[in-house]
């Protein structure tokens, strides 16, 4: 798919398997989504624009790259979102965190928007939009909205296990917006869950199972 980046590293798929696992702990799971969420980024950000830089090291002056300044916001879609956020921020610290606060509902699958709160300038940055499932798609397309309501042009995805039919509905909803996710499983269940996914990613982060 056009805009979908899907990973194939060692360590992602490693991490998978024990994220999967239903015996995994809540501690455990909550850092496996942290570490996935900064491996994931390394690629995600790999279009940051540089500026060179005079710096003098202990032995000479140099010019050295660093980032030029643009400016970064991840807005994660509550509650499972949060648990990618410290991930990125790891590698840049610098960057604003805005919320988005969406619920399932059960019996048509749609979502409902309960809170947003993003950064004033969010019509300036770069937004990173992090939810671990996309399972139909119907989550990330609304915040993706939302988002764009509030004249944001520059928008990235990021998830970690995500269905067939999610992904076709984000592409065809906002084909500009770039996806990247850490693995695709094959379909949906009855109830709307990724098979064979992980569960729900919220309940396992927070121990709410």
């Amino acid at each position: 798919m056009e805009n979908v980046t899907i990973f194939d590293h060692p360590l992602i798929h490693h991490k998978m398997a024990i994220l999967r696992d239903k015996n995994t702990s809540s501690k455990q799971f909550r850092e496996l989504v942290g570490e996935i969420a900064t491996l994931m980024a390394y690629e995600a950000l790999r279009d940051l624009p540089l500026k060179d830089v005079e710096i003098e090291t202990p032995i000479s002056k140099c010019t050295a790259r660093m980032i030029s300044g643009k400016k970064l916001a991840i807005v994660p879609i509550l509650r499972a979102g949060l648990g990618m956020v410290d991930g990125l921020l790891t590698l840049v610290p610098s960057a604003r965190v805005g919320h988005i606060g969406l619920y399932r509902d059960h019996d048509t699958l749609e979502p409902h928007e309960y809170y947003c709160k993003l950064p004033e300038d969010v019509d300036k940055r770069e937004v990173i939009l992090l939810d671990p499932m996309c399972a139909t798609g119907g989550s990330a397309v609304a915040a993706m909205d939302f988002i764009k309501k509030r004249g944001c042009k520059n928008i990235k995805f990021m998830c970690i296990i995500a269905a067939p039919v999610g992904l076709e509905r984000v592409q065809k909803d906002h084909p500009d917006v770039k996806v990247y996710c850490a693995c695709v499983d094959e379909k949906l269940n009855e109830i709307g869950y990724i098979v064979p996914g992980l569960g729900d990613a919220g309940d396992r982060i927070f121990g709410t199972k």
